[in-house]
């Protein structure tokens, strides 16, 4: 047995099935093991693709997503999306090729340190030092992309012990697996209990590891067990995620923040005033001491705890214990409830190409009669609109690393993790450009998306960045070609559909969703700024 069909064998131990990869020379060792394990290849386009497939997986799964690259170039290709799964706690493995060992520090072919430059965009990179070792490092990497905060974690692999003889190399242990799980000490547990027994207006918030798609009921049944609301937070806007409407106006009213996961950072205003009030007190549970160290620095005396624990943990267990709960903050929560559902679009549609949000009610319709609809949001002005204006029980965005140009790719992996589910993502034009030729990905894989394209013909959001501090005179660089996206996917072997007139977008998503192809909805768009709901 070869080092190679060690991985190939403890990966499969481990309960993966797919793995998506682009190929390239030091890889191929495990390409060829895979046949023998029936783990599935979906080979793409570009590397990023692969990562941010795997990205998407493990939130739609609740697995570990795995991506394969091949060395250097390969590797390097791969390292943006790291910063987004990173961001948003994504369990997931990225293997590469690398140089092969016996070869090190005499010039080898694609040499280089890449589990050092891949450390700070991951929770823990590392290459595998010898042939028999491989199925723990493999372990490894699995147990440590899963525990605490989920994250992804990058291992090496050098060429010459993926070719190597393993033969008498044991697997791994089914524990070996196995997440480290860090529960909430009970004296914790009564410390934030009997805050909340003192507060009128308590919030708890999470993390995206803990948003409604991939934490299931949790959210409401810790909210209905301490009768309080429980807010989920994963975008890059913070407390201007058009998803929340405006929940920045109530939270600014609380007098307890519990943050379950949920960082003290930009997206929290730091947790000074004017996002929270000077008098708030928060309590800080977390699986990472960083993190706790940061609260420590932003808040001062204002924060009543700071204790390393499991978020997901420690909301069961908040659910366990707090059970004797009144309505008296009845009126608490559905204060926060109403400004969380409030929209507003605050803008006036010239009647020459359709709104942003007509577009969006669209895309609800066709997700509301889905038997089982999943909403892929993208970044930028239009995926902002996507983000506030459609929802669906299963839902994928850009997250809190702000990055642009996922949304394809996560819609792919999302609609071969769920075959069966009417995966629609939203994106820009500027943003479909990314990773367009995965359209062709699609086609090979079978996978029936439907993309949406809200085609304004520039980069909206820089577009107006120009026009609001520098004037319509300085405009440079960011128009784009009034591209005919439809067609060009069509040439890759998807459905195109091209819409000028909202008439005509419900017969274009009916057409779109009963071919089963990939499809590409080219939507002539009137491109707005991201909506910001503000009721005073």
């Amino acid at each position: 047995m070869r080092g190679a069909d060690l991985v190939a064998k403890t990966l499969a131990e481990a309960g993966v099935r797919t793995i998506f990869t682009l190929s390239g020379n030091q890889i191929m060792p495990i390409f060829d093991a895979c046949i023998d394990v029936d783990i599935r290849l979906i080979h793409t386009r570009h590397e990023a693709a692969a990562v941010y497939m795997a990205d998407a997986w493990a939130q739609i799964t609740g697995e570990v997503g795995v991506a394969m690259i091949t060395a250097a170039p390969g590797f390097a290709n791969g390292l943006s999306p790291l910063f987004s799964a990173r961001a948003a706690e994504s369990p997931m493995v990225l293997l590469s090729g690398d140089s092969s060992v016996g070869q090190d520090g005499l010039g080898a072919f694609q040499e280089l340190v890449q589990a050092d430059i891949a450390a700070p965009l991951t929770k823990a990179a590392f290459r595998a030092g010898s042939a028999e070792g491989l199925g723990h490092d493999i372990a490894k990497a699995i147990r440590i992309a899963r525990s605490g905060r989920p994250g992804p974690v990058h291992l090496a692999l050098p060429f010459d012990l993926l070719n190597a003889d393993v033969t008498n190399t044991g697997l791994p242990t089914t524990d070996a697996f196995e997440a480290d799980v860090s529960s909430a000490s009970p004296a914790a547990l009564q410390s934030i209990t009997e805050a909340l027994a003192k507060s009128a207006r308590p919030v708890i918030v999470t993390g995206p590891a803990m948003n409604r798609s991939r934490a299931g009921g949790v959210l409401d049944a810790l909210a209905d067990a301490v009768d309080a609301p429980v807010i989920a937070m994963e975008s890059p806007r913070g407390l201007k995620d058009p998803s929340l409407g405006a929940f920045g106006e109530v939270l600014a009213r609380a007098d307890l923040v519990i943050s379950l996961g949920k960082s003290i950072d930009f997206t929290l205003g730091f947790g000074q005033p004017p996002a929270l009030d000077s008098g708030c007190r928060i309590c800080a549970v977390d699986p990472e001491a960083d993190a706790l160290e940061r609260a420590r620095r932003s808040l001062g005396d204002r924060l009543l705890l700071a204790h390393r624990a499991d978020a997901d943990q420690t909301a069961k267990a908040l659910t366990s214990v707090s059970k004797d709960v009144s309505d008296s903050r009845a009126a608490w929560r559905e204060e926060v409830a109403s400004a969380i559902a409030y929209r507003q679009t605050g803008a006036s549609a010239s009647g020459e190409k359709i709104p942003s949000w007509a577009l969006c009610e669209a895309v609800q319709r066709a997700l509301d009669g889905a038997d089982d609809p999943i909403l892929v949001a993208d970044g930028g002005e239009f995926g902002q609109w996507a983000q506030a204006f459609a929802s669906a029980p299963t839902r994928v965005i850009n997250g809190p690393s702000g990055a642009i140009g996922g949304g394809l790719c996560y819609a792919i992996a999302a609609k071969l993790a769920r075959p069966d589910a009417t995966v629609i993502a939203m994106m820009g034009d500027g943003t479909v450009g990314f990773h367009f030729s995965e359209f062709d990905t699609a086609v090979r894989a079978g996978a029936g998306i439907v993309a949406v394209v809200g085609n304004d013909a520039r980069w909206n959001a820089e577009h107006l960045i120009q026009m609001r501090d520098y004037g319509e005179q300085r405009l440079i660089g960011c128009e784009l070609n009034p591209t005919r996206y439809d067609l060009a996917a069509a040439g890759l072997g998807c459905h195109g559909e091209y819409v000028a007139a909202a008439a005509d977008l419900s017969a274009a998503f009916d057409r779109a969703i009963a071919s089963g192809q990939p499809t590409c909805m080219n939507v002539d768009i009137e491109g707005f700024g991201a909506p910001n709901f503000v009721r005073d």
